[in-house]
C-alpha cells in the first residue's frame, strides 16, 4: 500500500476549478452531503463519504460496489457520476473523498496538470512501479492510493473479425504502413497511448480521427459499417465478441499500467483509516476476467448496475 499524505498543490486546485466549470453543469455538484445519521446496522453513522466516478459502465459499477461496501460498514456514501476525469478531479480531494481510479490514468493526469499537456507520460507496464514513479505527484495532490487490484483495464483498439481475417492481423504491429480511419475518444489526438502511439510506435497511417467516443455505440457502428477500420475501447469490453469485433494486441506495449485502485483523500483517510479495510478486500477479489464478465452483464445482458454489484459482493463474501 502506498501512503501519500501531503495537501493538494495550489496549481492542481486552480486547474481543477477551471476544468469543473467547463465539464460539469449545475447537476454535477460533487459535495459530500451531511453526516451523523444512523447507520444501516442501527449504530451511529461514521459520517458522510462522497464518491465520484466517470460515468462509463465499468467505472460506475466499481463506484456502486464502493458505495454498498461503505454503507455496510456504517458510512453514508453518495455517488456522483460525471463524464470526464477532469470534472471530479476539480474537487478531489476536497468535496470528493474517494474515487475508483486506474493507476496510470490518475498518475498521468496529475503529471499533465503539474507539467503541462506535453509532459512525457509515465509508461511503466507494472502498476506498483508506476505508482512509485508518480509518488511525488500523489503526495503533492494529497491523494493516497490503496491496494491495487490485479484487474487491469487499458485502452485497446479493435477491428471487425472479417477485417482481421481478410488482412491477417492480430497485433497492432500488423497494421504497419496501412491506412486506417480511427474512431476514438475526442482526446485521442496526440496521445502516446492513442493516436500518437499508433502512428509513431506502430507506423500506422491514421488518415483521419473520428471523435465518436470511447467504446460508444457510435464508435462500434462506425467500424461495423466500414466508415472506420479501427476503433477505441478497453481490454475489459465484454460486448466485442457478440458484435463480431476483436481487439488487436498491443504488442509494443504503448499502454501504461491501468490497475484498478481506490484513490482516497489523504486527509479523509487519516480521519477514517478503516476505509482501507473496507475497500482492499474488493481489490483482492476483482480480476480482469471477472471484471470483463461483469461488464458483459451490464452491456450485453442489460442487467442493472446495482444488481450486478450486489450479486458480486455477495458471491465473494464481502458483505
Amino acid at each position: 500500500m502506498i501512503h501519500n499524505v501531503r495537501r493538494t498543490a495550489a496549481t492542481l486546485l486552480a486547474a481543477g476549478t477551471l476544468l469543473l466549470a467547463s465539464a460539469c453543469g449545475a447537476g454535477d455538484d460533487l459535495s459530500s452531503g451531511s453526516s451523523g445519521s444512523a447507520s444501516p446496522s442501527g449504530g451511529a453513522s461514521k459520517g458522510a463519504v462522497a464518491i465520484a466516478s466517470q460515468s462509463f459502465s465499468e467505472a460506475a459499477l466499481v463506484a456502486e460496489m464502493y458505495k454498498e461496501l461503505l454503507a455496510h460498514a456504517g458510512y453514508q456514501p453518495s455517488v456522483k457520476l460525471v463524464d470526464t476525469r477532469d470534472a471530479y478531479m476539480a474537487t478531489f480531494p476536497g468535496k470528493v473523498d474517494i474515487v475508483p481510479e486506474y493507476v496510470g490514468g490518475i498518475v498521468n493526469f496529475l503529471n499533465s496538470v503539474a507539467h503541462g499537456d506535453q509532459a512525457k507520460p509515465f509508461e511503466a507496464g507494472d502498476g506498483e512501479q508506476l505508482a512509485r514513479q508518480g509518488k511525488k505527484l500523489l503526495d503533492d495532490a494529497g491523494i493516497t492510493l490503496l491496494d491495487q487490484s490485479s484487474a487491469t483495464d487499458t485502452n485497446a483498439f479493435f477491428v471487425t473479425k472479417k477485417y482481421a481475417q481478410d488482412n491477417d492481423v492480430s497485433n497492432l504491429s500488423d497494421l504497419k504502413g496501412k491506412k486506417v480511419v480511427l474512431a476514438a475518444a475526442s482526446d485521442c489526438a496526440g496521445r502516446l497511448d492513442c493516436e500518437s502511439g499508433l502512428t509513431k510506435n506502430y507506423g500506422i497511417d491514421v488518415t483521419k480521427l473520428l471523435p465518436l467516443g470511447y467504446a460508444t455505440d457510435q464508435t462500434y457502428k462506425s467500424v461495423l459499417d466500414g466508415e472506420s477500420q479501427l476503433g477505441e475501447t478497453s481490454t475489459t469490453d465484454g460486448t466485442l465478441d457478440s458484435q463480431g469485433l476483436v481487439v488487436l494486441q498491443d504488442d509494443k506495449k504503448i499502454q501504461p499500467a491501468q490497475n484498478l485502485v481506490p484513490a482516497v483523500s489523504s486527509d479523509f483517510l487519516a480521519a477514517h483509516p478503516d476505509v482501507a479495510d473496507v475497500l482492499d478486500p474488493l481489490m483482492q477479489a476483482l480480476t480482469t476476467e471477472k471484471l470483463t464478465a461483469l461488464n458483459a452483464k451490464i452491456s450485453v445482458d442489460r442487467e442493472k448496475t446495482a444488481d450486478v454489484a450486489h450479486e458480486f459482493l455477495t458471491d465473494e463474501g464481502l458483505l
